[in-house]
């Protein structure tokens, strides 16, 4: 059985950092391209990063380039989000998705993927 474990939310201060970790089992993580998503209380599920299978394509959505970086470490079987200069319009919980595919990420978000973890809270205060 897949299990997809996120954890490293917190509260923050506006301006101040966090990195996300998103750790799963009971697959071949090298088989898994992986996004994080996020979705903020009366909002809609939004994608803000992914990375393909082996870490040489990610694609970010635009509010968060430049702060954010997705990454990965297959040998751990574990995907990270750093997020730096953290907006209070950030917050909302992170959740961590992966398909087995070994397509590039693109704009499409789609969110019916086979595996989903419970979601960590990121609150940013101004």
């Amino acid at each position: 059985q897949v299990q997809v474990v996120e954890s490293g939310g917190g509260l923050v201060q506006a301006g101040g950092s966090l990195r996300l970790s998103c750790t799963i089992s009971g697959t071949t993580f090298e088989d898994l391209r992986m996004t994080w998503f996020r979705q903020a209380p009366g909002k809609e599920r939004e994608g803000v990063a992914c990375i393909n299978w082996n870490g040489d394509h990610t694609y970010y959505t635009g509010s968060v380039k430049g702060r954010f970086t997705i990454s990965r470490d297959n040998a751990k079987n574990t995907m990270y989000l750093q997020m730096d200069n953290l907006k209070p319009e950030d917050t909302a919980t992170y959740y961590c998705a992966a398909e087995e595919t070994t397509y590039y990420c693109s704009a499409r978000w789609r969110t019916d993927l086979p595996y989903w973890g419970q979601g960590t809270q990121v609150t940013v205060s101004s």
